[in-house]
């Protein structure tokens, strides 16, 4: 028996989506076990009373087509591929039942099993509905505002660029980012958040979240397609269509298994019958042996918890990419953590510009020059400098031959000269020329957040920059980060998940990685990676015997991402390179959850141990009772299927809200 989900469609704004008995019967497993099941009722209701084999004959016979062709045309197709399919031989042991007078035994299961089938697509579906509900909230409709007109359109026409009216009461039809108003929007849906966030020109907003009171006109950042909303549906649609490691060696071992209870089931028949036993009691043992002790409850074990944690995470704003990243995340028992845009919120600021002397710039025309370098850079350094320069509404030239060497520096070509931006210490990466190698910073004087603390550093843990034209230094910049609110408690979450404090690894200054690290009480920081030192300092904890997480979020973490066991991105700000890498995605950038989802993995792993001792259980207890004492079919029968669909439903108990856990570890203050 197979689980997969069904792909997640929104649904046609012309036909309302179905009720839950709409959606239950149009599964064709629900309607094929249904008429078996009514089909099999009448015919013992007629059998029972005393009427002739005719009337109600036909009706056991329908039963068994109804209830068993698919499965039968399956098992088929599986053996005409040389493997042999468990759910046919529940069908050779309904007609083998048949075969010899058992026919309402052979029709009971049937019917059972069919019934097993219908739960465990429910079951199934109930995974899907988990997520389908996320792209009911987007509306159908948006207004767009094109000059000073207008228009009502499609949410599916929408395009990148538009400018959307989203007025009070009204749901947002697509992420952007706030032009201009003041409002509030409710994105518990998105992002979990409970109460409603303040929104306010520049602000981000996501399609399907509530607007509040205020009057919004949004510029759209994606294409409705790639919103936070449908990247959770696609990536739960294509983690359904994997399996994890453990689905995979049971699968792996099911052919073996089945081939060995064929001959098993042969000699449950044919050695009673060397010893004088009769031959519809033998034929009757060995259809109860081959009933019981197929493992359909264990093929059913894993995927369920899995796939349900994956809904359970999506529903909270993590996209886990697929079944075999779920599992992984449970096994992890280090973690690393990038520190700009992890630990702390990626939007650093520009706290001092100073020009060199002699370079004959003041501090706005230094200012703009960097700007113009990192323009076209995805670093959040670059993007503060950028930021920088507009507040200060400064003219920012076109650069042209940009070049980025990831974790080190910038070089473009702005107004005729080379503009390097990056750490200095490292003179080669930013072209300097041999009159500028080695060169440490400059003394700074009285200047706030700069000082003579030596490359990359200052006493305030600031991360400075050196600005460079030509190859010639021309000034430094200072910029500061904030901390995530509540990084300390997820990290005292990691810490207590694993036993171990996480590791910091980010290619800033010592100094203001050891600020990070004494606020979240981390112990081992390094500090000054290049992305590499990251991928080496990744496998030094992985050659140890550990199996590492990592979470990041720029281009510079995508190789450690891609190296450690498992990779968690960022990814509000996240790069699209450390998105692809990472086996999942936190979308809300919430360090809160990072801890949650591990849990959530540890949940499943739990449950699929839970369903493989309930499968083992329930089939060694029945093939003991067939070989020693009597076994009744329909008991058999009974035993088999319901320790299937309890499997099944056990692992949907990770769709609950209370499986997620995100905060169990409180807010434990600044520890040294």
């Amino acid at each position: 028996m197979s689980t997969t989900l069904t792909p997640v469609r929104a649904p046609s704004p012309a036909h309302p989506a179905p009720s839950r008995r709409t959606r239950v019967l149009a599964l064709p497993e629900a309607r094929w076990a249904l008429a078996s099941t009514a089909a099999f009722l009448l015919a013992l209701a007629l059998d029972l009373g005393g009427l002739p084999w005719w009337t109600y004959g036909p009706l056991y016979t329908f039963a068994y087509a109804v209830g068993g062709w698919e499965p039968a045309l399956e098992g088929l197709r599986a053996l005409c591929e040389r493997t042999l399919d468990v759910d046919l031989l529940m069908i050779v042991a309904a007609l083998g039942a048949a075969a010899i007078g058992q026919v309402l035994d052979g029709a009971l299961l049937i019917v059972i099993f069919a019934t097993s089938g219908a739960l465990e697509a429910l079951a199934t579906a109930r995974t899907a509905d988990s997520v389908r509900g996320l792209l009911d909230l987007a509306p159908t409709t948006a207004t767009r505002v094109t000059g000073n007109a207008e228009e009502t359109v499609p949410t599916g026409e929408v395009a990148v660029g538009d400018v959307l009216l989203i007025r009070p009461g009204e749901r947002i039809g697509a992420d952007g980012r706030v032009l201009d108003g003041v409002s509030e929007a409710d994105q518990a849906t998105i992002t979990g958040e409970p109460l409603p966030v303040a929104k306010g020109p520049g602000d981000e907003v996501f399609a399907g979240t509530l607007n509040g009171t205020g009057a919004l006109r949004v510029r759209v950042e994606r294409d409705p397609a790639d919103s936070v909303i449908a990247r959770i549906v696609t990536l739960v649609e294509d983690a359904s269509r994997t399996k994890a490691p453990t689905q995979l060696f049971i699968e792996k071992i099911e052919q073996r298994y089945a081939v060995g209870i064929v001959a098993a089931t042969l000699a449950v028949f044919g050695v009673p019958l060397l010893f004088g036993a009769d031959l519809t009691d033998a034929l009757l043992r060995a259809m109860t042996f081959m009933i019981v002790a197929s493992p359909c409850a264990v093929v059913l074990a894993t995927m369920p918890p899995l796939l349900s944690a994956i809904a359970n995470a999506g529903r909270h704003g993590v996209l886990v990419k697929s079944a075999v990243a779920m599992e992984r995340l449970g096994e992890v028992d280090a973690v690393a953590l990038d520190k700009t845009g992890t630990l702390t919120e990626g939007a650093p600021e520009v706290s001092a510009v100073r020009p060199l002397p002699g370079s004959g710039l003041t501090p706005d025309a230094l200012l703009a020059l960097a700007a113009a370098a990192e323009l076209p850079s995805e670093h959040p350094l670059g993007r503060a400098v950028v930021r920088a320069a507009k507040e200060r509404g400064l003219r920012i030239a076109d650069a042209r031959d940009f070049v980025a060497v990831p974790g080190s520096a910038v070089t473009a070509v702005v107004e005729g000269r080379v503009i390097g931006v990056g750490r200095p210490g490292d003179p080669s990466d930013l072209g300097l020329s041999d009159a500028g190698s080695g060169l440490g910073l400059p003394d700074t004087g009285s200047d706030p957040g700069l000082s003579d603390a030596g490359p990359g550093r200052s006493e305030s843990g600031a991360t400075v920059v050196l600005v460079t034209g030509d190859g010639v230094p021309l000034g430094t910049l200072a910029l500061t980060d904030r901390l995530r609110p509540h990084a300390p408690a997820a990290t005292a979450a990691l810490t207590a998940l694993t036993g171990t404090a996480p590791v910091l690894l980010t290619g800033d200054n010592p100094r203001a990685a050891a600020q990070v690290a004494e606020a979240t009480g981390l112990v081992d920081v390094r500090a000054d990676l290049l992305p590499e030192g990251k991928v080496d300092a990744v496998r030094e904890l992985q050659d140890a015997g550990r199996k590492v997480l990592f979470v990041g979020d720029g281009v510079n973490d995508a190789p450690a991402l891609a190296a450690a066991h498992s990779g968690i991105a960022m990814g509000r700000a996240g790069s699209d390179l450390a998105l692809e890498t990472a086996d999942a995605v936190v979308v809300r950038d919430e360090l809160a959850t990072v801890p949650a989802v591990v849990r959530l993995s540890r949940a499943a792993r739990r449950l699929v141990l839970q369903n493989l001792v309930i499968a083992g259980a329930f089939i060694t207890g029945l093939v003991l009772w067939d070989l020693l004492g009597h076994l009744p079919l329909p008991l058999g029968v009974a035993g088999h299927e319901g320790s299937t669909v309890l499997v099944g439903l056990n692992g949907l108990r990770l769709l609950r809200e209370s499986a997620w856990r995100p905060g169990q570890v409180p807010f434990q203050g600044t520890r040294g």
